[in-house]
């Protein structure tokens, strides 16, 4: 073990230690590991921005295919998470979060070059989307790693921090996008502009190009700035985080709030295209959809510091309490099977209020785990990550399911019943275990 690299005797419960070194270690940590969070969240959900571009530019692909192209990310952030909860007790912060960085720019390059080339076939879109799941997938390294370098009474601040910020990133993506893809920035490349419907140029390879030096500086960052907590586990030592039930009530609430954050993120704007672009031409669902997430990510850091006064289970089960609501408004007011373009304002505002409060349940639930595994840091940072990977299939799910629910029924509402139901059952647990007077583990 290389001692330059590897800190010892951290130790952020003894009250000493934190105030005279610890605080400072974590401060710098989380300002780092957040910064790449954040180009991860980017490249994660970019291609919900390319995929909506792609028929402007030529590529004649279904509505079914362009689901499944926006649903490849999610596919892999979710395989990849699984990856990502067990690396940190074995290799570290340091290397974890440094090759992670480094190894998103292979398919932002792939994706930039692929655009330009109008032969690109679909299923390299496939494998280029499921590559961008990479961005994704170390979310269950960073928050594990987070939980570790923090004591228990800041451990809602800082991963709330952490997590709200690094969401930023969809919306960083989905707000600058249609300014980055009118700049020639990337022109002595060669090829790529597009005439659009519209009469504007566009650059749809900037979208993927731009945050390749963000990426490569952030990865040096962290190589040459970061240490890691000595925490070692072997992959087999950590599978017992699935002998405890409440992994699995833990895995319910996060699918609950995380879950529906990035699903929802990730469906929005084909929501917007395929329900209410029909009805209004001039609709374009880019101005709109990082509403949403930023909604969401704002929330999110804003309740991690309240939950650590309140405690999480209250702010969980308010926020399923809510959503029920808000999807059952979506599907008895119209809104998903709308025949005025008038309803559109409606169906904004129950989506950006089903953000708001999943940004609260995403703040609520991480305060909640680590006291509920406060006997175990190191199941709590498993934990942490095994729901994250999880909840990250939010995007595939989302995707897939509200194409199938179309081909079944002729539109979205079957899908989203079936979030209701999950949504019910999460908050029962929450409630019985959590929340309850009396209840197993209050939190």
């Amino acid at each position: 073990m290389n001692n330059s690299e590897w800190l010892s005797n951290y130790d952020p419960s003894n009250e000493g230690f934190w105030n005279s070194t610890g605080k400072k270690i974590a401060w710098k940590t989380l300002t780092i590991t957040t910064t790449a969070l954040l180009f991860s969240f980017a490249t994660w959900f970019l291609y919900s921005v390319i995929v909506i571009k792609l028929p402007q530019i030529g590529y004649q692909f279904s509505d079914d295919q362009l689901f499944w192209l926006a649903a490849m990310p999610g596919l892999a952030g979710g395989i990849l998470r699984i990856v990502n909860t067990f690396l940190i007790p074995i290799y570290g912060t340091k290397k974890v979060i440094s090759i992670t960085t480094f190894i998103k720019i292979i398919p932002l390059l792939m994706l930039g070059f692929a655009v330009m080339d109008p032969n690109t076939s679909f299923q390299y879109f496939m494998v280029i989307g499921f590559l961008m799941g990479i961005g994704g997938g170390d979310f269950s390294s960073y928050m594990p790693s987070t939980s570790l370098f923090f004591p228990k009474k800041e451990a809602g601040t800082a991963l709330g921090i952490q997590a709200g910020i690094g969401n930023f990133g969809v919306s960083l993506v989905q707000l600058l996008s249609p300014l980055i893809m009118s700049l020639t920035i990337f022109s002595f490349l060669g090829g790529g502009e597009t005439i659009v419907a519209t009469g504007k140029k566009i650059y749809l390879e900037n979208i993927a190009f731009i945050y390749i030096v963000p990426l490569f500086i952030t990865g040096i960052w962290a190589w040459f700035s970061l240490k890691s907590i000595p925490v070692m586990a072997t992959f087999r030592e950590q599978l017992d985080i699935f002998k405890d039930k409440h992994t699995l009530y833990c895995t319910m609430t996060y699918i609950m709030t995380f879950g529906i954050f990035a699903g929802l993120s990730a469906s929005f704007p084909l929501m917007i295209k395929n329900l209410y672009v029909p009805l209004d031409k001039d609709l374009d669902p880019l101005q709109y959809a990082f509403y949403g997430p930023l909604i969401g990510s704002a929330t999110r850091i804003i309740f991690g510091k309240v939950a650590d006064k309140i405690g999480g289970a209250f702010l969980t089960q308010l926020t399923g309490l809510c959503l029920i609501l808000l999807f059952l408004a979506l599907i008895f007011g119209g809104y998903l099977t709308p025949t005025s373009k008038n309803e559109f304002n409606g169906f904004l505002a129950i989506i950006l209020c089903i953000f708001f409060f999943t940004g609260i349940g995403n703040a609520a639930t991480f305060k909640q785990y680590p006291v509920i595994f406060s006997n175990s840091p190191r199941k709590a940072a498993g934990v942490i990550g095994w729901t994250a990977a999880v909840a990250a299939f939010g995007p595939f799910v989302f995707n897939v399911l509200i194409s199938q629910s179309r081909a079944i029924s002729g539109d979205a509402r079957l899908f989203f019943w079936f979030l209701i139901a999950g949504c019910v059952m999460a908050t029962f647990v929450n409630w019985y275990f959590y929340a309850r007077k009396g209840c197993e583990r209050p939190c």
